[in-house]
């Protein structure tokens, strides 16, 4: 038998046809290759095409398309971002930056007891300053206070014995302000007798807020400070309330027109509601209303026995009326006072009016008829913890010729 395999032919042939199949093998792979490097091209191109519509969509449509929230929906809506990202930021009410520049000796420890209760239910952040005795402030000390007011975190409700201050002269946002007035001869007589006589939580305590005070100032008759025009009784001491509405303006505190018109232009433009305190219910229930976030409730609260144990002895003692030849020489040098009152009692009714509240009649402002009633028409508030002095600007030297007649 013949052995093939060694035949030289044979090898011959066999190492030919294992060349060329190696050849169309390796012809196969790369035509392979090269049909991947397509077909992965065209995925990538159909990829970002796919992409590029997806976001032309969502910018057309104002969201994302329809198909993605359905591919979100799927996969679960908790995303990366929803896990590891940043808090959602809280949802401020609005107004979210409250002042109320309180007016001495018209209820405001009253509000301010409201304000810290309230505080606590509704989560918003109340800062009641504690200075008591500085109602003008320079230039420099008003853009401080503005800017401090400012950094507290919002919504925030600022409280102070303070003036008008116009952030937007120092282009700061403008907070929304808020006020409570009072009768202006009312609120002189509360303030007067309190200053030497305090309230029932002490017998002595008068004399520890006002230590410096002698006997003959303590005990002086208010008619004879009134008719025999002491300093306390006569301008400009008595123009009291409107500077808290025209400002910081050194001319704010000057009786006259031109204080008068700046403080209602101010009231106008600046103040969501000034209310007066001989309807201190009324003034209560539009805050709830217009300050929902602040003021929900407040009436609950106010009418509650709880709230009013905390001040039952708080009453001006030895509080006592004129003569009505006092009033009248008192009231005629209010006058300003007065006209400001009476604006701001009608406004205030005009907004009770717009939401369906009806008001009580009310005498013409024309006709001093307070006169006669005076002592009865004011509800008697809770009286200020720490009452800033009305003669706040008022030097050692001028604290030592209250006597001195002019």
């Amino acid at each position: 038998m013949k052995n093939y395999s060694s035949s030289p032919r044979l090898n011959n042939h066999s190492a030919s046809h294992g060349t060329d199949r190696n050849s169309r093998k390796g012809f196969l792979l790369s035509a392979l290759g090269l049909r991947f490097s397509l077909r992965d091209y065209a995925f990538c191109m159909a990829t970002l095409l796919l992409f590029c519509l997806g976001s032309l969509f969502y910018q057309l449509n104002g969201g994302p398309p329809k198909v993605l929230l359905e591919i979100r929906q799927y996969l679960g809506e908790s995303t990366f971002v929803d896990d590891h990202g940043p808090p959602t930021p809280r949802e401020l009410p609005f107004p979210s930056q409250v002042i109320y520049n309180r007016v001495g000796k018209c209820g405001s420890r009253t509000v301010v007891l409201l304000l810290r209760i309230l505080a606590e239910k509704h989560q918003f952040n109340l800062v009641s300053s504690d200075i008591h005795n500085k109602t003008r402030l320079t230039k420099h000390e008003q853009v401080d206070l503005m800017r401090n007011i400012s950094t507290i975190p919002q919504p925030f409700l600022y409280t102070r014995h303070v003036h008008f201050l116009n952030f937007t002269r120092f282009r700061i946002e403008q907070p929304v302000y808020i006020n409570i007035i009072r009768d202006p001869i009312n609120r002189f007589l509360s303030n007067y007798f309190f200053r030497r006589f305090g309230d029932w939580r002490g017998e002595q305590n008068h004399l520890i807020r006002t230590p410096q005070m002698k006997d003959d100032e303590r005990y002086l008759d208010i008619n004879v400070c009134i008719m025999e025009n002491y300093p306390e009784c006569s301008n400009p001491r008595l123009f009291y309330i409107v500077p808290y509405f025209c400002g910081q303006h050194p001319q704010c505190r000057e009786p006259g027109v031109w204080a008068l018109e700046r403080a209602k232009q101010n009231v106008i433009e600046n103040f969501l509601l000034v209310g007066i305190l001989e309807e201190l219910e009324d003034v209560l229930l539009l805050l709830e209303r217009l300050l929902p976030h602040y003021f929900s409730d407040v009436l609950t609260i106010y009418k509650s026995p709880t709230f009013w144990k905390m001040g039952n002895l708080t009453g001006t003692v030895k509080k006592h009326m004129p003569t009505i030849e006092a009033l009248q020489v008192l009231y005629q040098r209010m006058k300003y006072e007065y006209d400001f009152y009476n604006f701001i009692r009608d406004q205030f009714h005009l907004t009770k009016k717009k939401i369906g509240l009806k008001s009580a009649s009310q005498n013409s402002a024309h006709e001093p008829d307070f006169l006669r009633e005076l002592a009865l028409r004011t509800h008697e508030p809770l009286e200020e913890e720490d009452e800033e002095e009305e003669e706040e600007d008022m030097g050692q030297e001028d604290a030592n010729i209250w006597l001195v007649q002019p």
